[in-house]
């Protein structure tokens, strides 16, 4: 089989590495030869990294290598039997690729989006045979994450997305099929992760460094929200963010925050600029808090440490837990792959569903009425389904 890439990024090279891994031949395109250099020597530099790890031998590199072409048109591409695109996230510069890349290849490719949170229908649409496009959503970095959200279109065809997840499941990844619909299941059912900790840090209520390690300590997540952002970048976090917001039609739920806003424009961007919720030294070790909060007497003040911590995880865990009974209840998975995607996508320590069985629905519905009794928004409205559970005394696996 012949796969081709478009984009030679981080993920475009880690799908490019994955795939030929697999046994495919892959062609990388991209526009800039010095694009197509670096890709070309990072994956020698990763593979040289895993012979020294004794987890691929010498043999193994060459062939993983060999596998590889790298190509500057999309003309190249003209053979391959699957295309995934992994550039820059705007959608007209997509249509525009997936247009021309049409007119080249086979009316049987398959063309797919990487796509994190854009609409797989819209992309489509630039097709004249839009039931080939779906969307293949890969987690960076590609070759060490485990799960793939595979994302049909309303226009994608049933053999396209069968033959798809076929494809990724040989690949030895995990397939999370999920509905098209802003940020798909991770970076949807992820939001309240860094939404609620931000709002947390915004009231008052705590510092970064005690935020972080409550859901790191008593959440047993590898790191903590603060962290998280500055890893990923506050620039592609916020960003991410505003678009699931206004794909929401401004559901107070995905609301952005404006101190992410003013640290992504001072360009306070995490380990990648020095600088982002904390300082970080040039091999990308916390150093300091970078910003302060004055944490002030808010409702919580006469709690201990402990308490505080607990009542800090206990209210970013049950918006986490609502936003994955809110997934299951508009039909964006199944549950199985729901927890699937959380734990295999972002690495959480358990199922959100499964997290919500251990703790109760009915703690999960009394955590949920208390935020919202307290603050009136419709940003604490509890899902119709874990209500409804609670009522039918029931749990999402048995």
């Amino acid at each position: 089989m012949i796969i081709g890439v478009i984009g030679s990024g981080t993920m475009g090279s880690g799908i490019a590495q994955v795939a030929a891994t697999a046994g495919c031949k892959v062609k990388v395109f991209d526009t800039k030869q010095e694009a197509l250099d670096r890709s070309k020597k990072s994956l020698d530099k990763i593979l040289s990294r895993l012979i020294e790890k004794e987890r691929i031998d010498e043999v193994e590199k060459n062939r993983i290598q060999t596998n590889i072409s790298y190509v500057s048109t999309l003309k190249d591409l003209s053979e391959t039997n699957l295309t995934i695109e992994a550039i820059i996230e705007n959608l007209e510069i997509k249509k525009k690729v997936f247009s021309e890349l049409e007119s080249y290849v086979s009316e049987d490719t398959i063309i797919a989006s990487n796509t994190s949170s854009l609409s797989i229908a819209s992309i489509a649409s630039s097709l004249k045979k839009p039931e080939r496009c779906i969307g293949i959503h890969f987690f960076n970095p590609a070759p060490l994450m485990k799960l793939v959200e595979i994302i049909p279109a309303v226009q994608t065809s049933d053999q396209v997305k069968n033959k798809t997840v076929d494809i990724i499941k040989d690949w030895k990844k995990v397939v999370a099929i999920a509905k098209d619909t802003p940020g798909f299941i991770v970076n949807r059912v992820a939001r309240p992760f860094y939404g609620e900790s931000l709002r947390i840090y915004e009231e008052g209520l705590a510092d970064l460094a005690t935020i972080d390690s409550s859901l790191k300590e008593l959440g047993g997540f590898r790191m903590g929200p603060f962290e998280l952002m500055d890893f990923i970048g506050n620039d592609v976090n916020y960003t991410v963010t505003e678009t699931v917001f206004e794909a929401f039609y401004y559901d107070p739920r995905y609301k952005p925050s404006f101190t992410q806003k003013r640290l992504s424009e001072a360009g306070y961007l995490g380990r990648k600029s020095g600088k982002g919720y904390y300082n970080y030294n040039e091999q990308g070790k916390i150093i300091s808090q970078n910003i302060e909060s004055p944490v002030v007497p808010n409702g919580v003040d006469k709690l201990s440490k402990e308490e505080l911590s607990q009542y800090i995880f206990n209210r970013v865990l049950v918006m986490l837990i609502n936003e994955a009974a809110d997934a299951l209840f508009w039909n964006i998975a199944s549950a199985e792959d729901i927890d699937n995607a959380m734990t295999k996508g972002v690495n959480y320590p358990k199922g959100l569903l499964s997290w919500a069985d251990k703790k109760g629905i009915d703690w999960c519905v009394n955590k949920l009425d208390k935020l919202y009794n307290e603050y009136r928004e419709d940003r604490y409205r509890c899902s119709p389904l874990l209500r409804r559970m609670e009522q039918e005394n029931k749990k999402f696996f048995l």
